[in-house]
């Protein structure tokens, strides 16, 4: 039987934050979270590092008649991977890719717009990110959000992970300048696992935590 290493979200922050204070109140760091569930845990970090917060919002780009597949993703900011292996073995046609990127991109966009109520992203370009999920298990969304991230051109790209599985903090040191993960249980079998309270973010807490920290920054 598992012990959970976390009360909640918020929890799981504050105890990244006692691991990340070397990042408190620097002028170039920006926190960036993967939403909605890596949200609530970033909120925390930002504010105890007094860091701007915003979302990272990745789409995935699903192969035609197997969406589960993943031949690439987007992400904020229009940054685009694909996974040329899949694209080239399943021959998947460039008029495909375009059509399927656009139609994600609607999503990619409609999420943005009723996460932000109209604020633009932040622009990340020379800063430190500090790329925040709610935990790990194959480190495949991370990953991806790494790459896209990487096409707007922050100096580093600092993966920040409160549980994940041993296998997905090595996949993701791979591609992040570095990875934090706080806990690596294992055997790890799920992220809600290790949590007390795991349950699903809405979007009316999303709203309210991102008009929370605009406040914040700006009072100081």
């Amino acid at each position: 039987m598992t012990h959970a290493l976390f009360r909640d979200r918020r929890d799981a922050g504050r105890d990244l934050a006692q691991r990340l204070v070397r990042y408190a109140r620097r002028p170039d760091v920006t926190v960036l979270a993967l939403p909605r569930g890596g949200l609530p845990v970033a909120a925390e970090l930002a504010e105890a590092l007094h860091a701007p917060l915003d979302v990272f919002v990745v789409r995935k780009l699903g192969v035609p008649g197997q969406p589960e597949l993943a031949m690439g993703a987007i992400a904020t900011g229009s940054a685009r991977v694909l996974n040329e292996d899949i694209v080239s073995s399943l021959e998947i046609h460039e008029d495909t890719i375009e059509a399927i990127t656009a139609e994600e991109h609607q999503e990619l966009m409609r999420r943005e717009a009723m996460y932000r109520e109209g604020r633009p992203p932040l622009d990340v370009h020379g800063r430190t990110v500090l790329l925040v999920d709610d935990g790990a298990a194959t480190g495949a969304s991370m990953r991806v959000a790494v790459t896209a991230l990487r096409q707007l051109h922050p100096a580093r790209i600092i993966a920040v992970l409160p549980v994940a599985s041993q296998s997905a903090c090595a996949l993701v040191s791979c591609i992040a300048d570095a990875v934090v993960c706080a806990q690596m249980p294992e055997p790890f079998r799920a992220v809600a696992l290790w949590y007390d309270s795991f349950d699903q973010v809405e979007d009316d807490e999303v709203h309210a935590i991102l008009a929370r920290a605009e406040a914040g920054l700006s009072d100081v």
